[in-house]
């Protein structure tokens, strides 16, 4: 009479849990950094979207002759406020051009330089996009990327 075993034996169970362990050990630190490289990218891609409004913004107003306000698709109100044909660190400036402010993903505070913070960063301070209009005619507006604290 023949006896069939079915099952693992318990050193199979040992060098499989063993295994499962160590490649649990490289792949955990992986995926944690994930969260941050995710609010970087957040944070690089609303960089660019500023850019982009401000570049759109100061076209419009060459376009219209008006260096004080344009209206734009999807900004409310009269429109975006411009100062030195680019617009300002307010909420009716920049923030109404880039019209993030209904995302919940940042947190807007207007200013010189106007910033926007990642909600649910480490430190949002340090996981910002900071906007500094342009200081004088003929200047250019300055995007700054911060991703310290991501």
């Amino acid at each position: 009479m023949k006896r069939s075993n079915i099952g693992f034996t318990l050193i199979e169970l040992v060098v499989v849990i063993t295994i499962l362990g160590i490649l649990a050990a490289f792949a955990v630190p992986k995926f944690i950094a994930l969260d941050t490289q995710a609010r970087i990218a957040t944070i690089n891609g609303l960089a660019g979207s500023v850019k982009s409004a401000a570049s759109l913004a100061r076209g419009l107003a060459m376009a219209t002759g008006n260096p004080t306000t344009v209206p734009m698709e999807g900004a409310t109100g009269a429109g975006v406020t411009l100062t030195n044909n680019y617009p300002d660190g307010t909420a009716t400036g920049i923030a109404n051009a880039v019209n993030s402010n209904n995302t919940g993903d940042f947190t807007f505070t207007a200013g010189n330089p106007a910033m926007w913070t990642k909600v649910g960063a480490p430190n949002p301070p340090t996981c910002a996009v900071e906007y500094t209009p342009a200081a004088a005619a003929g200047s250019t507006p300055s995007v700054v990327v911060v991703t310290g604290g991501c």
